[in-house]
């Protein structure tokens, strides 16, 4: 896992930890509903960052016998989790609370410390998003947003870069509803933002579960590494076809990669052996996250 999935998630780890308790805090004082769902929304964020780091470290445990491959789907396994607590602590919390403070509004109280921790989140939630922002646009290099995280195999990046602009949208949902509620007195206000805050949330969890979910059930590489491959495989002495090229994300470093090649039939046994070796080797050097290459000899299908 590289150095950079960390330092987004230490980043934001510290932010979301003191933003949670400001907001908290703030809360208990004013009575702003829109308040307690962004407490909660940075408590879950605060969690999923200790859930991240888990996986992380899990991921980092070597080959066994029983996990022949590695740990690598680890971070897969509890981003996917992230994902799900979320939506159900984050996104459901927030509309219940919200629904509530509709139903029964109650004025604010000293509503100027709402501000005063709002402007504070804000600045927290800027320095963790410029963080993950600057280490996501490291690794998409000329792609487009959208398919770098389509396409992404680190989902430690783009689940904190996702939770934090879910955050920055929450906190102006906030701001917004807040002010509404004490220009106008319509106390109701203040609840609408915090089911705003919900659905942004629960937005943020389904994408973020259906970008892991592939990548839990098993993604292949990129198709320009797969054609790599296969080009260099239909390149070696003795190849008269290459019939496939299958490829797994056993984690965000670990590709295993099955190629399927027609060998001529004159070949002898031990040149075969060999060219299976140089492939092996070429393999690996020019695509460093391959760590396994299996080739099979098989006639042209």
């Amino acid at each position: 896992m590289s150095s950079g999935s960390k330092k987004v998630i230490l980043a934001a780890l510290a932010g979301n930890s003191m933003i949670a308790v400001t907001k908290f805090g703030a809360a208990a004082y004013t009575g702003s509903s829109a308040m307690i769902s962004e407490g909660v929304h940075s408590l879950v964020d605060t969690g999923n960052q200790f859930l991240l780091l888990l996986g992380m470290k899990k991921a980092a445990k070597p080959a066994d016998e029983r996990f022949p491959f590695g740990h690598g789907k680890e971070i897969y396994f509890w981003s996917f989790v992230v994902a799900i607590l979320i939506f159900a602590l984050g996104s459901g919390i927030s509309i219940y609370e919200g629904i509530q403070h509709m139903m029964h509004p109650s004025e604010m109280k000293n509503v100027y410390v709402n501000y005063i921790v709002l402007g504070l989140s804000i600045l927290f939630e800027s320095f963790s998003l410029y963080i993950a922002v600057i280490e996501f646009n490291k690794t998409r290099g000329s792609q487009s947003t959208f398919r770098a995280v389509r396409d992404g195999k680190d989902p430690s990046l783009f689940v904190v870069l996702f939770e934090d602009c879910a955050a920055m949208a929450g906190l102006a949902v906030a701001l917004i509803g807040i002010v509404i509620a004490q220009i106008t007195g319509a106390h109701w206000v203040d609840g609408a933002a915090s089911v705003v805050i919900g659905l942004i949330l629960g937005g943020t969890a389904i994408w973020l579960a259906k970008e892991t979910k592939g990548l839990l059930i098993g993604e292949s590489a990129e198709p320009e590494t797969v054609e790599s491959i296969r080009a260099m495989a239909a390149a070696q002495h003795g190849v008269c076809h290459v019939n496939e090229v299958l490829t797994l994300h056993m984690g965000p470093e670990f590709i295993l990669v099955t190629i399927s090649i027609d060998f001529a039939d004159e070949l002898p046994a031990g040149q075969v052996e060999q060219t299976i070796q140089e492939l092996d080797k070429a393999i690996k050097e020019k695509h460093q996250r391959v760590k396994r290459v299996f080739v099979e000899a098989e006639s042209k299908k």
